[in-house]
């Protein structure tokens, strides 16, 4: 009876070490089959782990049993911690790229930008004239001219004067960041309080002088003014009032338009800026004037379809319209008898900027 008990004993060992050579071999005795779901596989081991506990069992097959139970249960864990990881990898590569880009424009900055010694100020001092709503347009103007020169390749030393009354209300009011502007005075002082009489120069387009170039000696006075052109003449008359040097741009020599010539605050500083960069008044003039304008080379005829006649310095809007007439600049080179303005050293910029 001993032997016989014996040699059952036995061949449960034996059974039991031949369901250990493979784990699909071995769980067969137990049910466990790899056409069934996965739950009920789940359970059929979570079975014979108990049943191995209570009957003799190799250690080489309880380890397995105890490896594949451990897998089973931290599979929710180890789920969890590979989407933590490529979270991770993705923040990683976002920063990484941001700070690529920071440190690209940052070299950009040191390498191309050159400041001017030029000054430009806008004279603030209409505000009485403006209703609240034309206040909020001169705002925005100023806003433009303060990012343009942050970008600009030769910004100016750019003051703000006579900043008081309403525009300052509505600078508190809707732009407290304006307190930490960088590269700009802002003072209430008036300009010619603010500067020596003999530097000024008020740009204005009735003055009789044209400005052939930009002298850096000189302070150049820019009119605060959006009036929807109720007060023709307001800048020039106040020019001669002070006994200050005047002038205007010289636009009628290079471009011709089927609307006015009278130009926002933002057209004439950018124009400033953009001459300061190509030192030609031409591709500084259709870099920045707006398509609306209906802006062409002085050489070219005008366009007799009018486009608009309300005023230009009532606007702000020199991106929202697109910049000048690239398309009456691809006329111009299908015209190879019209190149004059080549011979006098005027090629016109077609490409279009983005805004930043």
């Amino acid at each position: 009876m001993a032997s016989e008990a014996y040699g059952e004993g036995a061949e449960s060992s034996s059974t039991f070490a031949k369901a250990g050579d493979s784990s699909s071999d071995g769980l067969e005795p137990w049910g466990i089959s790899e056409s069934k779901p996965m739950e009920e596989n789940d359970q059929l081991k979570e079975n014979a782990w108990n049943v191995g506990r209570t009957e003799p069992m190799s250690k080489r097959q309880m380890k397995k049993l105890m490896r594949e139970k451990q897998w089973q249960d931290q599979k929710e864990q180890r789920k969890q911690k590979r989407k933590e990881k490529k979270l991770k990898r993705k923040l990683e590569r976002q920063t990484q790229s941001k700070e690529a880009c920071e440190e690209s424009a940052r070299k950009r900055f040191k390498r191309d930008v050159t400041p001017s010694n030029l000054r430009v100020a806008l004279d603030c001092s209409f505000d009485s004239l403006m209703v609240l709503k034309d206040v909020k347009k001169l705002h925005k103007q100023i806003q433009r001219c303060y990012a343009e020169n942050r970008k600009a390749a030769h910004p100016v030393k750019m003051y703000l004067t006579s900043h008081s009354g309403q525009l300052k209300k509505n600078m508190d009011e809707n732009d407290k960041g304006w307190v930490n502007w960088k590269g700009i005075t802002v003072t209430s002082e008036h300009f010619s309080e603010a500067m020596k009489k003999e530097e000024l120069v008020y740009l204005t387009s009735d003055s009789p002088n044209v400005l052939n170039d930009l002298d850096v000696t000189k302070a150049y006075i820019i009119g605060g003014l959006v009036d929807h052109n109720h007060h023709k003449g307001l800048t020039y008359n106040k020019a001669l009032e002070l006994g200050i040097t005047h002038a205007q741009l010289p636009l009628g020599n290079y471009v011709k338009m089927d609307s006015r010539k009278v130009l926002t605050v933002n057209h004439v500083f950018e124009i400033i800026l953009a001459y300061l960069e190509k030192q030609n008044w031409q591709e500084a003039f259709f870099t920045v004037l707006p398509q609306r304008k209906g802006a062409v080379p002085a050489c070219l005829p005008v366009s007799t379809e009018q486009n608009e006649t309300e005023g230009d310095s009532d606007t702000c809007d020199s991106l929202e319209n697109g910049r000048a007439a690239p398309e009456a600049l691809a006329q111009e080179d299908k015209q190879p008898s019209k190149l004059n303005c080549e011979e006098q050293g005027t090629k016109i910029n077609e490409e279009i900027d983005d805004e930043t």
